[in-house]
């Protein structure tokens, strides 16, 4: 394995560790407020790792809180979109012919829409439930997974192994389950950790406009949300949660980066 792949990876558990861990070596919770102690800058002294937001909540538990349920619905919502483009696309590159010119045509289709005004549609019309952001996540990041693994799987319906399957009788199904999926893992993999940003931001942005995880739930998006407002007066309400969120993102683009050096040197050996 590459450097960048172990950087990338080390930093990742690192987070995923803080944010399991972190809030229980704080005697502070992140629901209880305080407001004789509103926007307390960091300080170890009484455990305010990262001082307190406008209603005297502990802003180091909450961060820590809000990377797990970002990183919950990002990952949920990327397999949603991996179960679904993967099934989809392998199905249309197998089949072939006008099934997989139909198939393809719905997703122009759905491509050709405004998703997350579409999303936000759907945040209102059936209230914020935390569940429908997964759904509406995972209704975006599957049409790119589906095109890259018909792509992937046109040609390798053209193998050798695939057409001696054919030969001996095997199924459709059977073929794809067998021959043509595991054939996708690296690609798959490497996309995955590729989407995986995609669904934070979009939960970020989601959250941003107050659409997304409510009170008093919290996430990264809805903490960069709430220190936007107190940006002059208290600049650390902002810049942690930002700043945890940039690491995050980055680290998963390194990965996606490094494993697709690594399975692209193993494609050619």
């Amino acid at each position: 394995m590459s450097r960048t792949i172990r950087i990338a990876g080390f930093i990742l558990l690192c987070v995923a560790a803080a944010a399991i861990v972190g809030p229980w070596f704080s005697p502070h919770d992140y629901l209880t407020t305080d407001f004789g102690g509103p926007l307390l800058p960091p300080s170890a002294a009484d455990a305010r790792y990262f001082g307190t937001d406008d209603l005297g909540r502990d802003l180091f538990v909450r961060t820590m809180t809000g990377v797990r349920v970002t990183l919950v619905v990002a990952l949920v919502a990327s397999l949603v979109s991996l179960v679904i483009g993967v099934a989809y696309g392998a199905t249309a590159g197998f089949v072939g012919g006008r099934v997989d010119a139909v198939m393809m045509r719905f997703v122009d289709t759905l491509y050709a829409l405004p998703f997350i005004f579409l999303v936000i549609l759907l945040m209102v019309a059936f209230e914020r439930n935390f569940l429908l952001i997964f759904v509406a996540i995972g209704a975006i990041n599957w049409l790119d997974m589906a095109r890259i693994v018909r792509g992937q799987t046109l040609s390798l319906r053209e193998q050798e192994f695939v057409q001696a399957a054919q030969l001996i009788g095997v199924g459709t199904f059977g073929i794809i389950r067998r021959h043509i999926a595991p054939n996708l893992v690296g690609i798959v993999v490497v996309y995955l950790t590729l989407t995986i940003p995609q669904a934070i931001l979009v939960e970020s942005f989601l959250s941003f406009l107050g659409l997304g995880v409510q009170e008093p739930q919290t996430s990264l998006g809805s903490l960069v949300n709430g220190g936007v407002a107190q940006m002059e007066a208290a600049p650390w309400l902002l810049l942690i949660p930002a700043a945890l969120l940039a690491l995050i993102l980055m680290a998963f683009n390194f990965l996606g980066d490094g494993l697709r050096d690594y399975f692209d040197a193993r494609k050619s050996s």
